[in-house]
């Protein structure tokens, strides 16, 4: 049978009816294949003819298009529809090979995206999600979604986008994509596999536009009443929808398409960098501040769990250099930030990875503020979520490094000092959670710094013995005063409270008893400081001549009266 096989081989190659590059294949590959299988190479299949073969059945069967058969003679060197040796390798280009149905899955997604097949109704969608030929996929507001194709692409939409994959099949053997994307709103982010070996194919419409490519990543996006193409790596060949691949944007360009024209290639503006180390986020609100680029109106930020953008978690847009983002968990992320231009052109993307560790939140601080006049400070916080312990530092920098109170594990809202002396003084506190058996040290707040200034206090009293007392005080200029005098300790029995501008005040001799002093000072930048400490004095009988003034003896003494 073998030496059948290859006498017939013989007879062909002889009448030139096989094509020498064939038989050349076969002379230097020990290979044996199969009577009607199929080997797939980079551009076309060599499929191995059966019994029975003629060039019309295997381009109906193998082509779909009985009419290639005379392509398919010339090209493999066969003069006439005859019987074909079985076994004989027929070479058939990738381009007469037949489109088959393909699908996208959805590799990532989150916010509100709906997926509606072909003559289907609207559905959510899920990881893992198959839409085919036809459907169309829609994101609300700040929601995203990504999808995979078979050979490796991916197609992303940003927020409040709409697309209609109006083609996706792929070439019969060599899976080449046949891939057609409508954009119908918004915005689409296409990374496209090499296309050149396999005579794939790749193109995004629209109603003004298109763009076709053989490999590369590159954005297309409605912009006011035209469509704007920006190519970040690789050539896309864009133009009207009526004259397609009229201009060639290689990487780092972009252009405009409207009813009028095609607009020139023009550069996109460069990415955005960082002014400060904002890749530690301690806030459950992440801030970042952007160096400003030289000719943007606009920033567009997405925060994204991989290095490609693929899976978005959220974003936003700001007309100035700072860009703020909410509602992100505690993790490792990516940042991703562009540049518009006036004409509504999005620049090159710079992809920044940060840590969020944001949580337990620390508490709230309450005191002290700015000021404190007092012999001891009283630091208090509010009660924060989640927290076992609170981390106190006081130190005399800001940064931190002269640590004069560190406490990690109080579990009161508040704590006491009393060995503090006047000067300036920084203070934080954080939340220190138990998660799983171990504690989690969350971030700082942010520090507060405040001022130490000496305790108001009394000068002391001397009772001279006259009809009037005289109570002063040490002073600032430009301070008001508080002094109240009380028949108790507590001050709830007032004898005198009285408002003065002045660092002394006299009052009429009280009848005889015990009293209690203090007084208070605000401040020119309405600082109101605590009551100094309590002085205790007491009012003594005394004798006293006709007029009523004190007698005195003649050392001086002066004597009490009954």
């Amino acid at each position: 049978m073998r030496q059948l096989k290859a006498s017939l081989l013989l007879c062909f190659l002889l009448a030139g009816t096989i094509s020498p590059a064939i038989a050349g294949q076969r002379a230097v590959s020990p290979e044996v294949h199969a009577p009607g299988s199929v080997s797939v190479g980079a551009n076309a299949v060599t499929y191995y003819a059966a019994d029975g073969d003629t060039l019309i059945s295997i381009a109906q069967t193998r082509t779909n298009d009985r009419n290639n058969w005379s392509a398919l003679g010339k090209l493999n060197h066969i003069g006439n529809d005859r019987r074909i040796p079985i076994g004989a390798a027929i070479l058939i280009p990738a381009n007469m090979l037949p489109d088959e149905p393909s699908e996208a899955s959805v590799s990532a997604f989150s916010g509100q995206v709906t997926l509606t097949p072909a003559n289907g109704s609207a559905q959510a969608v899920a990881l893992g999600s198959k839409i085919g030929e036809n459907g169309q996929v829609a994101t609300g507001n700040n929601s995203f979604v990504t999808f995979a194709l078979p050979d490796g692409s991916h197609i992303s939409l940003p927020s409040n986008s709409t697309v209609k994959l109006t083609k996706l099949r792929m070439a019969r053997y060599t899976k080449s994509p046949r891939t057609e994307v409508t954009l119908v709103d918004g915005n689409v982010e296409s990374r496209v596999s090499p296309l050149d070996e396999n005579k794939g194919r790749y193109e995004v419409h629209s109603a003004l536009a298109t763009a076709g490519v053989r490999g590369t990543h590159f954005r297309v996006a409605v912009v006011g009443g035209g469509i704007a193409s920006e190519v970040l790596s690789g050539v896309v060949a864009v133009g009207s929808a009526a004259k397609p691949a009229t201009l060639d944007l290689t990487a780092g360009t972009g252009n405009l398409i409207d009813a009028a024209a095609v607009g020139k290639a023009v550069p996109l503006l460069p990415a955005p960098t960082l002014s400060s180390g904002d890749t530690l986020q301690e806030r459950p609100a992440i801030q970042f501040t952007l160096n400003s680029v030289p000719d943007a109106v606009s920033y567009h930020a997405q925060i994204a769990v991989d290095q490609d953008a693929q899976n978005v978690l959220a974003e936003t847009h700001s007309k100035s250099t700072k860009v703020k983002v909410d509602g992100i968990a505690d993790g490792d992320y990516f940042l991703r930030v562009t540049a518009f231009d006036a004409r509504g052109l999005e620049g090159l993307p710079n992809t920044i990875p940060f840590k969020m560790k944001a949580r337990p939140v620390p508490p709230f601080s309450s005191q002290p503020k700015s000021k404190l006049r007092a012999d001891h400070v009283d630091f208090s916080w509010i009660e924060a979520p989640d927290a076992q312990f609170y981390h106190l530092q006081v130190a005399k920098d800001a940064a931190f490094r002269e640590l004069l109170i560190d406490e990690p594990k109080l579990t009161a809202l508040q704590f006491s000092s009393d060995k503090m002396a006047p000067g300036k003084y920084f203070w934080r506190i954080a939340s220190v959670a138990n998660h799983d058996g171990k504690l989690d040290h969350g971030p700082f707040n942010d520090a507060q710094a405040f001022d130490l200034l000496a305790a108001q206090k009394m000068s002391e009293f001397v009772d001279n013995g006259g009809s009037e007392l005289t109570f002063n005080w040490p002073s600032e200029p430009g301070q008001k005063f508080l002094l109240q005098i009380a028949r108790d300790p507590a001050f709830t029995s007032l004898l005198l409270s009285k408002d003065t501008e002045q660092a002394e005040i006299q009052i009429p001799r009280p009848e005889v008893g015990t009293y209690y002093v203090r007084v208070k000072a605000t401040d020119p930048d309405g600082y109101v400081g605590a009551f100094s400490s309590t002085q205790k004095f007491t009012i003594f009988s005394r004798w006293t001549t006709g007029s009523g003034t004190e007698l005195k003896s003649g050392d001086g003494t002066t004597h009490a009266g009954f």
